[in-house]
């Protein structure tokens, strides 16, 4: 029964968009039991022919658009990407080579040719800390490790802290990147319902009442991909609900220098269980991997054996260039510029899409766009790609069995100028989808 509407679809007699029967009327024209319709249809969404959607139905999936969306990079083949986030400036490439020069010129050029520690260089460490004290309060370098990124931070931990078969707390909508390593280490996302990107406490005490959960994963500041910020109180309720239960937070801080008036974070809030990942890609470069953990002392030994088994290190290079930048002022300058152009470029789509529900913070380069019931996002992202315009739905970021229609942008690495024509493609593209 699946090959046989595998192959209508692959022959286009079921074109992509077209709703499938209901599982009984299915089983009724092939004369069999409801639970085989529904192994067939299963079988049909594990090819990724299908999809399903709670409340409406079945949908054959347009066979062009990969089942990953939003987990790749955009193909160099022309089209432009609200895919990725890649935020920059222009003055970014002088940046780079005035660094590199103030490396060339130090002394001990040998020293970077070598392993480094696992944690990262003591001295690196303690520049990171000090740095981030104005916004999480005092912090030990000792517990601070240097990684390869925000995704190494976040995979060490599913690593060295975590084991297959864990259940994690995670809102509905979610980083993809945290997906991405749940599933290599296996680890079941358990999602918990919320309000525009704000987790809601008591759902999450009834998930933990229904089940045993290990962790929570959290992006309470500035929320991938709603742009959330949790307020006081829910932090407050959340920790005590994860005291109670004695579960691990961990908090995604990838956006949070976006927010110049955060709540406290949940690590200066309850430090004995919290993993704290950040890291520089969104502030300074996506192509400099450098990123930081700070975790309990409990947890250290564990996160530097993971350290140890994936990258060994941080290369030297990177962290040197990272930290000088650190000391010297252009981070802090280049935050700033980054605030001020995602400012404006989320400005220029609100009002180019004004009319339309869009869900964001005011300083991010991307946005969340809810789409009106009965409205698919497939035919949406399909006429984008034929408009040369690469863009994702919800698929990549629901943790739950039904996905919302909805349609991510994430306009960080686009030329200005050639912003509002962008997305008035966008608009066009939803409306046809909303007269069809």
């Amino acid at each position: 029964m699946a090959e046989t509407l595998a192959r209508a679809i692959s022959d286009g007699s079921l074109a992509p968009g077209a709703k499938l029967p209901t599982h009984r009327a299915f089983a009724e024209q092939f004369k069999v039991a409801l639970a085989t319709a529904t192994r067939a249809y299963g079988e049909l969404e594990r090819r990724g022919l299908v999809v399903g959607e709670a409340g409406r139905g079945t949908f054959v999936r347009d066979q062009g658009l990969p089942i990953s969306l939003g987990i790749r990079q955009t193909p160099s083949d022309g089209l432009i990407d609200l895919v990725f986030n890649m935020p920059g400036d222009a003055a970014d490439a002088d940046t780079l080579r005035t660094g590199l020069r103030r490396l060339a010129a130090a002394g001990d050029l040998e020293a970077m040719l070598r392993y480094q520690p696992h944690g990262g260089r003591a001295h690196e460490r303690q520049i990171v800390a000090k740095h981030l004290a104005s916004t999480l309060g005092p912090i030990d370098p000792k517990y601070l490790l240097i990684t390869s990124g925000g995704q190494h931070g976040l995979a060490i931990i599913a690593l060295g802290l975590l084991r297959r078969g864990d259940a994690v707390a995670t809102d509905t909508l979610t980083y993809p990147g945290f997906k991405s390593v749940a599933a290599l280490q296996g680890l079941d996302l358990v999602p918990v319902e919320g309000r525009d990107g704000v987790m809601d406490p008591d759902d999450l005490e009834q998930q933990c009442h229904a089940r045993k959960l290990r962790a929570i994963y959290l992006m309470p500041t500035v929320h991938n991909p709603l742009g959330a910020v949790m307020d006081e109180t829910t932090r407050l309720r959340i920790i005590e609900i994860v005291r109670k239960y004695d579960l691990m937070i961990i908090e995604d801080a990838a956006y949070a220098f976006l927010e110049a008036n955060s709540p406290p974070s949940i690590v200066s809030l309850a430090p004995e269980r919290t993993i704290h990942v950040g890291g520089f890609s969104k502030s300074l470069a996506t192509g400099l991997r450098m990123g930081y953990v700070i975790a309990p002392p409990c947890n250290i030994d564990s996160l530097l054996e993971a350290i140890r088994a994936t990258t060994w290190n941080t290369p030297a290079i990177i962290t040197s260039l990272v930290t000088g930048w650190v000391e010297d002022g252009t981070l802090a300058k280049s935050e700033d510029i980054r605030r001020q152009n995602s400012a404006e470029q989320q400005r220029l789509c609100r009002d180019t899409l004004e009319g339309l529900r869009i869900l964001s913070h005011q300083n991010a380069s991307f946005a969340w766009l809810p789409l009106e019931k009965g409205v698919r996002v497939e035919p949406i992202v399909t006429r984008l790609k034929e408009y040369g315009i690469s863009a994702s739905g919800a698929e990549p970021f629901a943790t739950t069995v039904a996905v919302p229609q909805a349609l991510r942008l994430a306009f960080g690495g686009v030329p200005k100028d050639d912003l509002e024509g962008i997305f008035q493609t966008v608009r066009e593209a939803v409306a046809e989808a909303q007269v069809s």
